[in-house]
């Protein structure tokens, strides 16, 4: 006796219920058909999309569900599917799962754990379900999980009381910088808990400022990894669950190994930039190319989302610009075969301080020309995405936006921010790796001391501790939210820390201003940050 359970690691598009629900019902024909499946999983919340946040309030949405719902009752023939959408019952909305057969939906379960931190806010939408769901199919008690149920033992070991003998979790997991092995060791604990094995199926797609990876999996019960899907990948697969001795054993198959970190954090970003343009509905997208790391990871970030033909890059050089800048943003345009102008700011400038020519009298230059500059560059770009429908990229990184480095209106105008997570030492590995793959950035970019190019001269390091340090304290109070005093036990200098906390606590403003950007970290700034503007606290 064996049953064929198929992993649907679709990318769905929250709000497009129908859409989500077409892709539902091809799926399944899919996995029926080439598959021989008996059982179809689906991610969790796959009809509203994951995560629908208010969009759950909506009246229509509950309608639009309901149609959703019926169409994949009605419509999917020979083969039972485990969908994932949002269930209004009793005047309450419930994250739920439905097990389809023969049309009807012989089975619903109710998510138990909610969870309520990080980038999660499910106890806002949702109440927790109270009771466990086995089912069986072709003699095997399959027992049914939603995502953070599994992070928590009880939904688990009520299963198994039940009479569970494999265990099913439909998953909207984001994704963070090694999360997949966390994912794994969770399940793992969970199998050590129940002794059964766990069929675990994750979402993929960008969702605003979160990615998902997919990675899909199975594991036996000896917490052996017995399947890894493709992470980054949508695609069906198949495991096959065979009863031995009243036991359900998972067959082996294909396990994709894990990824490098640069490579997976590249992969995260690739996803994230081409989904938000293109669920947009966006065209393409346009950016300034400085001759700066940061700009060319992000013009080779697009070009491998989207396509040269969908990339216009703009390099604006003013008095201060460097040839190099300028020779090394035309090569690395040249090699990605993307359209590429270059107009100067100058006239701009120039303009905007003879203007302010009597109301600057008697002051010394400062950072206000400086931002003056990033403001007309800032303007061109807005411009062109006006004219041409273009999103314009920031370029951004997170070192930068965390403690103001860059300039509201000016460098940080823009619709989205790929590299907003990445640490500035991060995005040097990022564009060793992608130029490992080919090379496309410039080896001089990566190579120079980097520059804002705003003054004669200028380095970051003028106004900035150098960047290994900078991201390692940061990390500290970011990620570990640790004070000035245990930063500094760690070997930091206590002046350099509490400054660099102060700049983090004082910019707040300017990140709330921010355009959205990809969350590869577990404290992007975003939904995982919540500092207020106006604070008399100080970060001692």
């Amino acid at each position: 006796m064996s049953l064929c359970i198929a992993l649907a690691q679709l990318n769905l598009f929250v709000g497009d219920v129908g859409g989500n629900a077409q892709r539902v019902i091809d799926a399944s024909a899919e996995a029926r058909d080439r598959l021989k499946a008996d059982l179809v999983l689906f991610p969790e919340l796959a009809l509203s999309g994951y995560p629908p946040e208010d969009l759950l309030f909506h009246k229509g949405m509950k309608r639009q569900v309901a149609a959703a719902m019926e169409r994949v009752r009605s419509e999917v023939k020979g083969v039972s599917v485990m969908v994932g959408y949002p269930d209004y019952a009793d005047d309450n909305i419930y994250n739920a799962a439905a097990l389809v057969r023969d049309g009807k939906i012989v089975a619903n379960y109710h998510k138990q754990e909610l969870p309520n931190y990080s980038v999660f806010d499910e106890k806002r939408y949702f109440r927790p379900g109270q009771e466990s769901c086995v089912v069986e199919m072709k003699g095997i008690r399959v027992g049914l999980l939603i995502c953070e149920d599994v992070w928590e033992p009880k939904p688990a070991r009520a299963a198994h009381a039940a009479g569970a003998q494999v265990l099913v979790v439909i998953n909207g997991s984001p994704y963070s910088l090694k999360y997949q092995r966390r994912r794994e060791d969770i399940v793992r604990a969970r199998i050590k808990d129940t002794g059964l094995p766990i069929v675990y199926v994750n979402m993929l797609g960008g969702q605003d400022e979160l990615i998902f990876d997919g990675g899909s999996f199975v594991m036996n019960a000896a917490g052996e990894v017995v399947q890894r899907a493709k992470p980054f990948s949508e695609q069906l697969y198949a495991v096959d669950i065979d009863l031995i001795d009243d036991k359900a054993v998972p067959r082996p198959g294909h396990i994709e190994p894990e990824l490098s970190e640069e490579a997976s954090v590249y992969n995260a970003l690739v996803l994230g930039v081409r989904d938000y343009v293109t669920k947009h509905r966006f065209p393409g997208v346009v950016l300034g190319l400085s001759g700066g790391i940061d700009s060319a990871l992000t013009l080779a970030i697009a070009v491998d989302a989207l396509g040269a033909e969908r990339v216009h890059a703009v390099m604006m050089p003013s008095r201060y610009t460097a040839q190099m800048s300028i020779d090394d943003a035309a090569q690395q345009a040249r090699t990605l075969g993307v359209s590429h102008d270059v107009i100067s700011i100058e006239g701009m400038f120039e303009s905007a301080l003879g203007a302010l020519k009597e109301v600057f009298a008697g002051r010394a230059p400062d950072t206000t020309e400086e931002n003056i500059q990033a403001r007309c560059r800032g303007l061109l770009l807005m411009a062109i995405s006006n004219k041409t429908g273009r999103m314009v990229l920031t370029t951004g990184n997170k070192s930068e936006m965390a403690v103001g480095y860059a300039t509201l209106y000016g460098d940080m105008a823009g619709g989205f921010a790929p590299i907003k997570d990445c640490p500035k030492m991060l995005v040097y590995r990022l564009a060793h790796y992608r130029n490992s793959i080919k090379q496309v950035i410039p080896p001089r970019v990566i190579e120079r001391a980097p520059s804002a190019e705003l003054r004669p001269d200028q380095k970051d390091s003028d106004s900035l501790p150098p960047y290994e340090v900078l991201d390692a304290i940061l990390e500290l109070f970011i990620e570990d939210n640790l004070s000035v005093d245990e930063i500094s036990s760690r070997g930091f200098d206590r002046a350099t820390v509490g400054r660099v906390l102060e700049m983090v606590k004082r910019n707040e403003y300017k990140r709330r201003q921010a355009p959205p950007g990809i969350r590869i970290s577990d404290r992007a700034f975003g939904r995982d940050w919540r500092y207020p503007i106006t604070s008399g606290y100080r970060t001692r």
